[in-house]
């Protein structure tokens, strides 16, 4: 369950980023999404990976 915590975080990150660089609504949303997406993904490897390993 390291995917959820992974994505909002990621999420996140991704519009405090694009806030600081100026970005309008739309630029927000989109690296919230993207930035959200991608560490979603990487959060369900993890996890894979560790209940392969610890199971």
């Amino acid at each position: 369950m390291i995917y959820l915590p992974a994505a909002i975080i990621g999420a996140l990150w991704g519009g405090f980023s694009a806030r600081k660089r100026g970005g309008n609504r739309l630029d927000i949303a989109q690296y919230a999404a993207v930035y959200g997406i991608g560490f979603g993904v990487l959060g369900l490897i993890v996890t894979v990976i560790l209940d392969r390993t610890i199971i």
